[in-house]
């Protein structure tokens, strides 16, 4: 047994200063996943803050026309808010594909965003794992990592990031709020994530007891017409062999607008927007699909057991901006 100290926050800034002050300490809110990270003697916090009481949760509408959605809002309550469901889809439909009814009872939107990765090295304290421990080397380089990254990777991590919610927030250029002692920032959620480089275990730019409040989304008036296709081995319960969060906006024949991100394929929610510049203007066509597709994979770096990602990719993307234009929905899993 190790011993751990529990407390619970009444307010933030007394939350932020607790935790500031003591490395070992954490936040606590749904806990879906920090309780198994702790079971599994992968994070070995002292104290845990729970912030479940902080004024925190709620969604609400800003000035311009974008949503407000409070760090500790649960999953299931997000992807069924009416404004949530018809300004931004691809949202709604990225969390109801998060995690099983019960997870999304009781998970909190800032907690999936910083959720950890679902690689078997780093849930495995024998195993060396440069995110776990840094400089330890990476077991998947040279192990299982048929579910891990293409894009984005390097010669430390190739580990894929595992939030849904955050690939359809990237797409929709979201910011993140945060509380830090005496100070607030907000981060542009494309920056918020770190490619792992040659620090893997630096996932964000926060520092220690920096709290995030609330994840803002702006005006898009192109989400209104949009989706999230996310391709996995089962239909519930199971993390993104790749998905697509995309929106997409005609205008005779032509693309006017269009936000692509992707999930699964890559170590951070990867914003597409090699994608993006090639469309815009072209007509909606799945020729045109395809060829965009295959200028975003070009720099892919899959290693022999995920090889099949690269084309998986592609194909998810034709799929997904295809039926957009077409206007008519496609089976989850079928082929473009």
């Amino acid at each position: 047994m190790r011993p751990l100290t529990y407390s619970r926050a009444t307010d933030p800034q007394s939350a932020v200063a607790t935790v500031s002050a003591d490395p070992t300490s954490d936040y606590l809110a749904g806990g879906t996943t920090e309780i198994d990270l702790l079971r599994q003697y992968v994070l070995q916090p002292r104290r845990l803050v729970d912030i479940n009481a902080l004024p925190l949760a709620g969604i609400e509408s800003t000035p311009e026309g974008g949503l407000r959605i409070g760090a500790t809002t649960r999953m299931s309550d997000a992807a069924a808010a009416p404004e949530v469901r018809e300004r931004f889809p691809m949202l709604s439909e990225a969390l109801e594909k998060g995690a099983s009814p019960q997870l999304r009872h009781m998970a909190s939107l800032g907690g999936n965003l910083l959720q950890r990765v679902r690689c078997s090295y780093f849930r495995d304290p024998l195993a060396p794992c440069n995110k776990r421990e840094p400089d330890s080397g990476c077991s998947a380089l040279t192990g299982h990592s048929r579910d891990h990254a293409v894009l984005g990777t390097s010669e430390h991590c190739i580990a894929a990031h595992p939030s849904d919610a955050a690939v359809a927030l990237t797409a929709l250029d979201a910011s993140v709020h945060t509380l830090g002692p005496g100070n607030e920032r907000t981060y542009p959620l494309d920056d918020f994530f770190l490619l792992p480089g040659d620090s893997p275990h630096r996932e964000h730019p926060m520092a220690h007891g920096e709290l995030i409040t609330a994840v803002e989304v702006p005006p898009t008036p192109v989400a209104r017409r949009s989706l999230y296709l996310k391709v996995r081995d089962r239909a519930s319960y199971e993390f993104a062999l790749v998905s697509v969060a995309a929106a997409l906006s005609v205008v005779d024949g032509r693309i006017a607008d269009i936000r692509v991100a992707l999930g699964g394929a890559a170590t951070k929610p990867w914003r597409a927007r090699r994608v993006e510049d090639f469309l815009v203007g072209e007509v909606a066509e799945r020729r045109a699909f395809a060829q965009a597709a295959q200028v975003e994979l070009a720099e892919a770096r899959p290693t022999p057991m995920n090889a099949f990602k690269v084309e998986l990719a592609q194909r998810a993307l034709v799929r997904a901006l295809g039926t957009l234009a077409e206007g008519t929905g496609l089976e989850d899993g079928s082929p473009a």
